[in-house]
């Protein structure tokens, strides 16, 4: 509520009312033990943060957005965060010149806006604006919802619609940096609906799709490669190494052509944006600077940075060596480990910050839910996880 950005004041306002009503039913709840039918629901309060705590403050944003301070370097007036203008630059650019990045070795005195640390396939949700024109339903954060909602529809439809856990719903829909994020940003819930999907589709053995998929994530954000690799190993268990190695083949060949057309017009932009920048060694700093370990290790002296990228190497490692030892055989092992290596990353990672806290957040949720899937069709091997616990996925 007394954020320096404006989005986040405007969202904290309503998420105010939205958590306090969650509060309050819950108060109720211990208090009143009959009556009430459906008013009694644990989703009730679900229902009221998604109202009023997350579509509600993205329409005000959309709205306000129109006043037109994009750009300006003044915190307290964006209605959106940069992320979401970035990501629309880079359609209008990648259509106008064939690469969705600014030449940053052009630039005299290049700014952190400058940079658009996303694959290409994320200016996919930018194509709108820069086709149809600056309005409320072109806005990439609309883009964003709706990928997000339909990726996550549909990876419940192909698990069979299990009954999704009241605390599935807090971890992945209505917790607070879920809500914040769909309010004044978004990519990073898109990225989590596809990782998801790419899960589904590895449970019901839809393996070029979910390669597919997962070549398509990888190609929009790096931060997914971790949870890429917990589901191909997930696919190796389940499909054996045949079936395996035709996924990494799908997962390369896809990424290569989602990538390789706009390295080719302009290479040092594409590795100066998508990967110099996001490891914190690009020529301008990353913002992303959250005091995490990997931040403060990089941050301290001459040979920091060397050794966070030395800690780095280590826990993929560790990482990796543990997956193999014990590799994920269910699709809810496979998004729980997913959590857990990218919570490991964010750690270690020179450039995070707590934001990014809503992958494992948000895909732990997904777990849960994709364990009472397993555990409906007779899969007891998914409810005694060591990682989601002997009661994981009963309803509640």
């Amino acid at each position: 509520m007394w954020s320096e950005f404006y989005g986040y004041r405007i969202w904290g306002n309503f998420a105010t009312v939205a958590y306090l009503f969650g509060a309050a039913h819950a108060v109720w709840l211990l208090v009143s033990r009959t009556g009430g039918g459906w008013t009694r629901s644990r989703w009730v309060p679900i229902a009221v943060v998604v109202g009023i705590g997350m579509v509600l403050p993205l329409g005000v944003l959309v709205v306000r957005r129109l006043t037109g301070t994009d750009w300006l370097i003044t915190p307290f007036s964006w209605a959106a965060q940069p992320e979401v203008w970035v990501i629309e630059r880079s359609a209008r650019l990648l259509l106008d010149t064939g690469t969705p990045y600014v030449d940053i070795s052009a630039l005299t005195n290049p700014q952190v806006n400058d940079y658009t640390p996303y694959g290409p396939v994320m200016t996919v949700f930018g194509l709108p604006r820069a086709l149809l024109g600056g309005s409320p339903l072109t806005d990439a954060r609309i883009m964003f919802a709706l990928a997000t909602v339909g990726t996550v529809a549909l990876s419940l439809r192909l698990i069979g619609w299990p009954k999704v856990p009241v605390r599935a719903g807090h971890l992945a829909i209505v917790s607070p940096l879920t809500a914040l994020t769909f309010a004044v940003a978004g990519p990073d819930l898109a990225i989590i609906g596809l990782m998801i999907l790419a899960c589904a589709l590895a449970v019901r053995d839809r393996y070029a799709w979910s390669a597919t998929v997962l070549a398509i994530v990888v190609s929009m954000k790096l931060t997914a490669l971790p949870a890429v690799v917990a589901i191909v190993f997930f696919v190796a268990v389940q499909a054996g190494g045949r079936t395996l190695a035709r996924v990494v083949a799908v997962i390369v060949a896809v990424t290569a052509v989602l990538n390789i057309p706009v390295m080719i017009v302009q290479p040092g932009a594409f590795v100066e944006h998508v990967i110099m920048f996001p490891a914190g060694a690009g020529r301008v700093s990353s913002p992303a600077g959250s005091p995490l370990p990997g931040h403060l290790i990089a941050s301290a002296g001459p040979f920091g940075h060397t050794l966070a990228l030395v800690l780095v190497g280590l826990t993929a490692v560790a990482l990796i060596w543990w997956l193999i030892r014990r590799p994920p055989a269910t699709g809810s092992a496979a998004l729980a480990k997913a959590a857990v290596v990218l919570a490991a990353a964010l750690l270690v990672v020179p450039a995070s910050r707590y934001g990014y806290v809503v992958y494992p957040l948000a895909l732990w949720g997904a777990a849960l839910s994709f364990a009472v899937a397993e555990r409906a069709a007779s899969r007891p091997a998914t409810s005694c996880d060591p990682l989601l616990g002997a009661e994981v996925g009963e309803p509640r």
